[in-house]
């Protein structure tokens, strides 16, 4: 009851999805299955790769490896439940589970953003203070920094959640998007929003004023310090170990920029599908894909992985082997224009599957 008035309140809201593209349903659904299958797989493999290879016990792969654990766990939190909704008529989701699915993406959204922070002063660190970095980025530190990067996460994510799920909805239940986002929740509050706006601003403004400046400067030091390097080679090679990172670091920032800062701008609710299903499902698929591809250290990690499969039992070793294949296939792998790659590829991993199928 409120002033003299019954108003009922919204305990379920009604999720569009991709509703209006009714002859694409089963496409749709097998596309990002596959997608998100590729999302877990690669980064699941890039973390045992680094958990169990010594070679890749260093901060930076430290890093790495709780990316990867991220982006498993950023996409995970919505895509499960779209793919779910292809085969319903009506798409529900409880209250209680839109708030909980907005503050996991939150939660991996906003810790990647940190930890992307940390992974730049990482880099900065490396090629700025070579001699003092074994010193500055010791284990323990290395875990503190990842300790704040999730602490952080987890309580702005929590004040989002709050600012965007704490009025009062009595009317429209029906969120036009594939997932609950809180724009499209706050529209359809019956209070006023204005606090909560203010709130969901006040933390971009302090995690992106946090993060961005020091990606900035971290970069612009390694730039200084690259360019005053003698060596040509060595100029390569410092670029070279930025080159994935800093990526990685544009697609986020990029696709966060464009989503959320031109929600406003008139696009159509087809448009800000897409642009979600980027950075929903595509970007945690290619993090690992990017990091590890043009990497020597990776494949090689990789090789004495599918090594060690040969006294596994031949379902391990298979799995590992397709992995495999799709390694040295990827067209990034130049492998056609190196024989040697060609006989690697048939030494570590057909000849070793073909032995276990047998």
């Amino acid at each position: 009851m409120d002033m003299g008035r019954n108003e009922t309140s919204v305990t379920m809201f009604i999720l569009l999805g991709f509703s209006d593209q009714p002859d694409l349903q089963i496409i749709l659904f097998v596309i990002f299955l596959v997608l998100y299958l590729m999302t877990v797989a690669w980064n699941l493999v890039l973390i045992i790769l680094i958990r169990s290879d010594s070679h890749l016990h260093s901060p930076m792969y430290f890093f790495l490896s709780f990316l990867a654990f991220i982006d498993i766990c950023y996409s995970s939190a919505i895509t499960p439940k779209m793919l779910s909704d292809f085969f319903h008529e009506e798409k529900r989701i409880s209250f209680l589970g839109c708030a909980t699915q907005y503050f996991f993406m939150a939660l991996m959204g906003l810790t990647e953003c940190l930890l992307l922070t940390i992974m730049a002063y990482d880099r900065y660190v490396a090629i700025c203070s070579p001699l003092r970095y074994p010193t500055i980025m010791d284990l323990q530190v290395c875990k503190k920094m990842v300790a704040g990067a999730y602490i952080g996460g987890f309580f702005s994510s929590l004040i989002e959640t709050v600012a965007g799920f704490h009025h009062h909805f009595c009317g429209p239940n029906i969120i036009n998007h594939f997932f609950c986002d809180v724009p499209q929740i706050m529209a359809l509050s019956c209070s006023n929003t204005f606090i909560g706006q203010i709130m969901l601003l006040v933390m971009v403004v302090l995690v992106g004023f946090f993060s961005f400046p020091i990606i900035i400067m971290s970069y612009g030091y390694i730039t200084v310090t690259v360019l005053k390097m003698p060596s040509a080679k060595g100029r390569m090679k410092a670029f070279n170990t930025c080159a994935s990172h800093l990526t990685v670091v544009t697609l986020f920032y990029g696709t966060a920029f464009v989503v959320y800062f031109q929600s406003g701008s008139g696009h159509s609710p087809n448009v800000d599908k897409m642009l979600s299903v980027f950075y929903v499902i595509l970007i945690p698929m290619l993090n690992p894909q990017i990091y590890s591809l043009r990497n020597k250290e990776i494949k090689d990690a990789l090789k004495r992985l599918v090594k060690k499969a040969l006294h596994l039992p031949k379902e391990i070793n298979y799995l590992i082997s397709v992995i495999g294949i799709f390694v040295y296939l990827h067209p990034s792998s130049d492998y056609t224009q190196h024989p040697d790659k060609v006989l690697s590829f048939f030494n570590v991993i057909l000849i070793p599957m073909l032995i276990h199928l047998i």
